[in-house]
């Protein structure tokens, strides 16, 4: 694991600075990188966890290490794909990737089997032979996504324009791309087929933007689907590597990354226009730049005055669509004999129920009842370097969707203090998803040696998502058309990154941070970042 940053509490900050981001999280980082690669900003970074990368950190317990959100990125196996192309630019090729198997992702669903394969066609070829007589919603169903994805790009530019010019013309280049997004993913499938195990294995990936096919936008959807066409990669060394490959960028500007930094504020001046922050000590940094990647929510409802009429406005506009999934992931770690094998790097996703609509509506009304879906990594297998740094020992993670109000009781508690109830409970759900584990993988019993649960509260204290939420705003369909979701914000020198100024995930969330640089830089970084390598 690479340390990223500076303590807060420990070390002096050095300014003046040109701009403050509020949040570490690769949308922040990346923001952050290209105001000090393309323009010599110094820019301070202030992380309130005790490490920086957001949702792409890890921690350590023993001889173990995880990752709490990195479980896998796609089109980064080549320098021809955009996604790679941006990774590249922002880490001037520092981080490296390893390629996941040929099936990265498996579906099971009841038992019954279903791979995803690298490759379109030969992933459009194996649902083929899985559903010979649903030929043509297959081929429906690929081209749907790819139009999404095309019609995604005028989207995303409209984001990315002077706010006066978007007000303007964004409609028009919008309106493609909204076509899909208005409408959910179960109508596009069920417009395409009516074999419901067919759309539940091409939905079965849900778990990657948290809603399932009656709820989702299908703009989402497709987004998620096309990403990993092509297979997916995982970083070497761990996911800590992306934050401290960005680093150096930041860095050699000038800029500070401090870790421990918990801002409790930002200051405005006439009650519009952004001028600092202020720290949860009291201490004032001003810069003329600020930009927040705590989530639109946290920054209009928390971080800004709760007189202020531009975040009464924009809460009003954000009242409609609720906050992501909460999870629970139970993070595992396994003794192996040297020279023995790997469980295998392929994702599982064990669905009790082809409906998942239904399974997440029936665990809903009883949380006793079985996890609507799971979702077991396994990233030690991922990273080659991990047998080397951690030998002798394995780690998996297993994810399943919670929801909130399961915990909300403790929420006014504390980290490792929130009673024998809590824990108890945490006890419980531990049991059964190892329990799940132990069942979908065999080969890991007897082999445990230790199993820690982690919480939406856990999500909540790190990541200071109020709702535990992981994905920031849901991908309802009306999220698409609301304009509080985007860099710009009502308040001058203010603006938002990460997966409220894009999508969910962390990709999403990389293209966020593209997205606020060229709004304040008044450049096209998207066209500067995806260039990808002549072939």
């Amino acid at each position: 694991m690479r340390q990223t940053g500076q303590s807060y509490k420990q070390h002096s900050v050095n300014g003046p600075f040109d701009a403050i981001v509020i949040g570490s999280g690769i949308g922040g980082l990346t923001a952050a990188a290209l105001l000090a690669k393309h323009a010599g900003k110094k820019v301070l970074v202030l992380e309130r966890h005790y490490a920086s990368g957001g949702f792409t950190h890890v921690f350590h317990r023993r001889d173990y290490e995880w990752d709490v959100g990195v479980h896998y990125i796609g089109q980064v196996n080549s320098p021809h794909f955009t996604t790679r192309a941006a990774f590249d630019h922002i880490t001037e090729e520092r981080l490296r990737w390893n390629p996941m198997p040929d099936v990265y992702d498996r579906i099971i669903i009841a038992g019954r089997k279903y791979d995803f394969p690298s490759g379109i066609e030969r992933f459009r070829e194996r649902m083929k032979q899985y559903f010979p007589d649903e030929v043509a919603a297959i081929d429906g169903y690929i081209a749907a996504v790819c139009a999404a994805v095309a019609a995604s790009s005028m989207y995303f530019a409209q984001k990315a324009i002077p706010a006066p010019i978007a007000r303007l013309i964004g409609p028009l280049m919008s309106r493609r791309f909204l076509r899909y997004a208005d409408q959910t993913t179960a109508q596009v499938l069920n417009s395409l087929t009516r074999n419901k195990e067919l759309i539940a294995v091409l939905t079965g990936q849900w778990g990657d933007y948290g809603l399932p096919p009656a709820q989702s936008s299908f703009a989402m959807h497709a987004t998620i689907a096309h990403h990993y066409f092509e297979g997916a990669g995982y970083p070497v060394g761990g996911a800590s590597e992306i934050a401290a490959s960005i680093a150096p960028i930041i860095e050699r500007a000038g800029g500070q990354i401090m870790v421990s930094a918990d801002v409790a504020g930002i200051l405005l001046e006439g009650g519009s226009k952004a001028v600092g922050v202020r720290m949860a000590d009291g201490t004032e940094i001003r810069a003329k730049t600020i930009i927040s990647d705590a989530g639109a929510y946290n920054t209009f409802a928390r971080l800004l005055p709760v007189n202020s009429s531009a975040s009464r406005g924009v809460l009003e506009e954000m009242k409609n669509i609720p906050p992501s999934m909460s999870h629970l992931c139970l993070y595992v770690g396994l003794k192996r004999s040297p020279g023995e094998p790997e469980f295998g790097a392929t994702n599982l996703w064990i669905c009790c129920d082809p409906d998942h609509d239904a399974s997440f509506a029936r665990f809903e009304k009883d949380p006793s009842g079985p996890f609507p879906v799971l979702f077991i990594s396994f990233p030690s297998a991922k990273d080659p370097t991990f047998a080397e740094r951690y030998p002798g020992r394995s780690t998996i993670e297993v994810v399943a969707p919670t929801h909130y109000r399961m915990f909300d009781r403790w929420s006014e508690t504390t980290w490792k203090r929130r009673g024998t109830e809590y824990n108890d409970l945490k006890q419980t759900l531990t049991v059964r998803l190892r329990e799940e584990l132990e069942r979908n993988v065999p080969a890991t019993r007897g082999k445990i040696d230790t199993a820690e649960l982690s919480t939406p509260l856990s999500t909540r204290h790190f990541a200071n998502y109020q709702s535990g939420e992981i994905y920031g705003a849901s991908c309802v369909p009306a999220r698409f058309r609301a304009r509080a979701f985007g860099a710009h914000t009502p308040i001058r020198n203010l603006y938002l990154t990460g997966q409220d100024a894009s999508v969910a995930g962390v990709t999403g969330a990389l293209f966020g941070g593209v997205i606020t640089a060229s709004v304040i830089l008044r450049r096209n970084m998207m066209g500067v970042v995806s260039r990808t390598k002549a072939k």
